[in-house]
């Protein structure tokens, strides 16, 4: 009969090689999602491009990588997950130097676009080949935890190395610094990752492809136009209409295709659909907390972005700690939900922890315990969750259940910018309204500031214990935590279980209903 496990005498299989890889490609994409953010002014001033127009430098990116996840999971399940992998790597590190070359605004806008769009071929083929790649609950425990402090501290990690490019090099450089990385990617991708020859041949649901990628960029689209906006504009209601239209004609559509682009019966499971929702919320949390000390650390303490950048260093370092040494060690020895729910509930309390901000407060005493209680907590969930969220997946739908992780991730950090931003300069106009008379002092803007942080950031906290809830009453299945019993258990190519082996499994049902005499008698004349 065949195995998974390891041979003895390789005590450094090939698949592990490959996750080296796999991790870094992941990292590279969300490194983007933050990096260009510190690289932002000095972009804007390069290539003379307006206060309007200079978001697009990050919503060009955030559309085509949030609009476009489900139909590259897809992809990724029809023509291979290999393929697609070593595919987006090259379009991303191409986009990348073109932006980076760009002498136009034009010109970085597009490439930022294609960067998006090569990012959604990329993200779900790197985590369905994990997926597939590791499949005894032991190794599959450890790789998640390993991808999981990536998902999360990229983030971060994204913050710093914008800084340090931006501030040593230029800010051209934050788009450069992706070929090298990808390049690596590439060839360790051809080497050593080894995908099951098996694979899902069917058409491409063109109808699901356009309604959810038109539904998908209406939502990301209308959250970050609600930031500029408001959320009474009327071009942002429109959008959240057609969004709504959109995704609802969607679902329909999936019902009654037979080959359909997301399968419902990938969401429609109690405990994947826990964890998706799980992920999207967690990133709200995470999200609140980098947009605001961000601010906080730049403009009200005088941070340099490469200070600032290294001032999230901890909760990385945390995050990192949570996902490898606490949830991959614990993943399975205990229900999934007895990890995430303290996990919410301690970053939960790191955000309230933040709300105590003054704008004196000195950074080791409140800032570094919130950051650590925060890492934490969201590395002890994000691991989990991603595991849950690939677990039990008929390999065929591994592809598109990757990438309703990424979007999940992608619309949860659309709803975190957009509405907390929204609700804490909402709260730092009141104050100001009700504390100076006409124009206010300096130092009543930056009272002013940090109260509508510290509004925001109790949202946050109210966001990261609904998390918490959702995970208690949907994430359920005691047996996901601690056995993987599904078709993702073996190799693709051998998840059927086999003649012999159904043969096998009858023998032994019939030997577990004789006596124990005839049991044993019979075991050993069978054997």
């Amino acid at each position: 009969m065949s195995t998974t496990e390891p041979a003895p005498d390789n005590p450094f299989p090939r698949r592990w090689i490959a996750l080296l890889f796999i991790a870094l490609a992941q990292l590279m994409v969300i490194l983007d999602a933050t990096i260009v953010n510190i690289a932002l002014p000095s972009v804007q001033r390069a290539l003379d491009i307006s206060d309007g127009n200079r978001q697009w430098v990050i919503t060009a990116y955030t559309l085509a990588f949030g609009g476009l996840l489900l139909f590259g999971g897809r992809i990724s399940d029809l023509v291979g997950r290999k393929r697609t992998f070593l595919i987006g790597l090259i379009g991303f590190a191409g986009a990348s130097a073109l932006g980076g070359a760009a002498q136009t605004e034009g010109l970085l806008l597009g490439a930022r676009a294609l960067q998006g769009a090569f990012g959604a071929l990329l993200a779900p083929s790197a985590l369905s080949l994990l997926a597939v790649t590791f499949t005894t609950p032991r190794e599959r425990a450890k790789a998640f935890g390993i991808y999981g402090a990536i998902a999360g501290g990229g983030s971060a990690l994204g913050l710093i190395l914008g800084g340090v490019l931006t501030e040593y090099l230029n800010w051209r450089w934050a788009l450069y610094v992706n070929v090298p990385i990808a390049v690596v990617g590439f060839i360790g991708g051809m080497s050593f990752i080894k995908e099951p020859a098996t694979r899902h041949r069917s058409h491409l649901d063109v109808p699901g492809v356009v309604l959810v990628t038109a539904g998908l960029i209406s939502l990301v689209y209308g959250f970050t136009r609600a930031e500029s906006e408001g959320w009474g504009e009327g071009g942002v209601i429109g959008l959240f209409i057609a969004a709504a239209v959109l995704l609802v004609a969607f679902v329909a559509v999936e019902s009654f295709t037979k080959n359909p682009l997301l399968p419902l019966r990938v969401v429609v499971d109690r405990t994947r659909g826990g964890a998706y929702l799980s992920v999207g919320l967690s990133v709200i949390g995470m999200f609140g907390l980098f947009l605001f000390m961000t601010y906080y650390l730049q403009t009200i303490k005088g941070y340099s972005p490469v200070r600032s950048g290294l001032a999230f260093l901890p909760m990385t370092a945390a995050m990192i700690t949570g996902s490898t040494q606490i949830a991959a060690r614990l993943m399975n020895r205990v229900p999934p939900r007895l990890l995430m729910v303290p996990g919410l509930l301690l970053a939960a309390s790191g955000a309230a922890l933040l709300t105590q901000l003054e704008v004196d407060t000195p950074y080791t005493h409140l800032l570094l315990p919130a950051e650590l209680m925060l890492g934490l907590g969201l590395g002890v969930t994000f691991m989990p969750a991603m595991n849950l969220a690939t677990t039990g997946v008929d390999p065929r739908d591994a592809g598109v259940a990757s990438a309703m992780v990424n979007t999940s991730q992608q619309v949860g950090g659309s709803i975190g910018t957009a509405l907390l931003n929204t609700i804490a300069a909402t709260a730092t106009a009141d104050y100001l309204v009700e504390h100076s008379n006409g124009v206010p002092s300096p130092q009543v803007a930056a009272v002013g500031l940090v109260h509508g942080f510290n509004v925001a950031l109790w949202w946050a906290v109210g966001v990261l214990v609904l998390a918490a809830l959702f995970v208690a009453v949907l994430i359920n299945n005691k047996g996901r935590g601690r056995h993987v019993a599904t078709k993702l258990d073996q190799p693709e190519e051998t998840a059927l279980i086999t003649t012999e082996t159904k043969a096998e499994a009858a023998l032994v049902r019939e030997l577990e209903r004789l006596p124990a005499g005839r049991h044993r008698a019979d075991a050993g004349r069978g054997r």
